[in-house]
């Protein structure tokens, strides 16, 4: 829906309103929970830092733009004066509120419920996203374990067995349990106990053993990933404007050669196309029965290397594949959402432990050029991805908002655990000096963050 657009401007404007429309909702939950409990708001601010002129106040909230064009917050009464926080949100706000309305004159639960109605509201933005788009477009059907492909150099020491699959070989059993489904094999090599692991593959007599301990998690991952499910390469969306559309391609085709080499699956087909960026690509397909020929030019599209992170062109013709979909009902949307929303967490703490271990290279943290790269790609592909991208990072952020960090919701929380355990508050003295360390920690990961970014752009 937004092929025609600049690369570069579609990533700006697409992280701008992706960021924007999840703070909006992460700060809406501090802002009604406060308002619910009696908590004077004095600002409610898109952004950081000092307040602009643009704004307008309401009763006593001032609803403003903030100079600094990352973030935003919710300023109540009795927390205006943190710190470095403070400061950060733009410094005291002059109003006239009775002791009663402050912060910190509220019951603790009544406090706990403000500082984690910021990260509910977040996954219930994506519990809701996952659920509308399971009742509107539907969830693939997910019931082959034949496999298309092995990326035989992503494989972790421990898994060179994989390498021996071959196109077109079935999955059946993983530590003798039978698996129906490709996420399901995958969710069995990461949950298997033990460091052992079998892989039965129909008609071979023997299975393949896998060494990778449990505790090693990211090279589980990465075997897991390294396998790709066999995929038609038969044509399911063909999208206006792009090559796929002028060179003729419809849906259903399905692709038999391209460049003169037969063509087995989606995935070998992805990576012709994608080596091919500019060049007249000579396609042979099925229509309906019928053998026709035909010729593209893939468009030479900046992308970023899933490995080093550097930035590469490969050629894309705008066509996706053919996938049977299952749409639910009501309850059957809501029931998918709850599950998509929990395992898009764990894999987000997944990934979070992995980091702590060392066993995740901190280079694979992204800043904001990565998510203006990703948000540009998947709004490229259409608006069931942007949604689904949407989903995934608001979820991020609520799981990322409850790291004990203060300055986070995380570091909050930590505060009045303190305070329930001791039966009586943090002083503010510690609270302004942890905060300062807070923001230190906070100001160095996203400076790692954005040097990552700098780094694969030259790169």
């Amino acid at each position: 829906m937004f092929l025609n657009w600049n690369p570069v401007l579609l990533g700006v404007v697409g992280a701008v309103v992706v960021i924007g429309v999840l703070i909006f909702v992460h700060e809406l939950g501090h802002f009604v929970a406060a308002k619910s409990v009696g908590i004077a708001v004095l600002r409610f601010s898109f952004g950081l830092g000092p307040r602009t002129p643009i704004g307008i106040k309401i009763g006593e909230t001032d609803y403003c733009l903030s100079w600094i064009p990352f973030g935003g917050f919710v300023k109540m009464a009795g927390l205006e004066e943190e710190g470095a926080a403070g400061s950060v949100e733009g410094g005291k706000v002059e109003a006239d509120v009775p002791p009663e309305r402050t912060f910190d004159a509220k019951p603790l639960w009544a406090r706990i419920v403000v500082i984690i109605a910021g990260v509910t509201m977040n996954a219930l933005f994506a519990f809701l996203i996952y659920a509308l788009l399971a009742a509107t477009y539907g969830t693939p059907v997910d019931d082959t374990t034949t496999v298309g492909s092995v990326d035989s150099t992503a494989l972790p020491p421990g898994a060179a067995g994989l390498k021996t699959l071959r196109p077109g070989e079935r999955i059946v059993r993983v530590n003798g349990d039978t698996v129906r489904s490709w996420g399901a094999m995958q969710q069995a090599l990461l949950e298997a106990p033990g460091a052992r692991i079998t892989v039965e593959v129909a008609g071979r007599a023997a299975p393949i053993v896998l060494d990778l301990p449990h505790e090693e998690s990211p090279a589980r991952a990465k075997a897991a990933e390294a396998l790709a499910p066999l995929q038609l390469p038969q044509i399911g969306e063909v999208l206006p404007g792009t090559p796929a559309d002028s060179g003729g391609l419809q849906p259903r085709d399905l692709i038999v050669e391209a460049g003169g080499a037969p063509i087995p699956s989606w995935d070998s087909l992805v990576r012709v196309i994608q080596s091919s960026p500019g060049r007249p690509l000579p396609l042979v397909l099925d229509r309906e029965g019928r053998r026709v020929a035909l010729t593209l030019v893939p468009r030479p599209t900046p992308q970023p290397d899933p490995r080093t992170g550097a930035t590469r062109t490969v050629g894309k013709i705008g066509a996706g594949p053919y996938i049977a979909m299952r749409r639910f009902g009501p309850v059957g949307a809501l029931g998918l959402g709850l599950r998509e929303t929990g395992q898009t967490a764990g894999l987000i703490l997944f990934t979070l432990k992995g980091l702590l271990t060392g066993q995740v290279s901190a280079r694979d943290v992204g800043g904001p050029i990565l998510v203006g790269q990703m948000t540009g790609e998947v709004a490229r592909l259409g608006l069931q991805y942007l949604l689904s991208f949407v989903a995934l990072f608001s979820v991020n952020l609520a799981v990322l908002n409850l790291l004990p960090i203060p300055v986070l919701d995380g570091g909050h929380l930590v505060f009045l655990a303190l305070e329930g355990l001791r039966g009586r508050p943090v002083s503010l003295q510690q609270r302004q000096r942890w905060t300062q360390i807070g923001m230190a920690v906070l100001v160095g990961i996203m400076a790692l963050a954005v040097a990552n970014d700098v780094l694969r752009v030259i790169h």
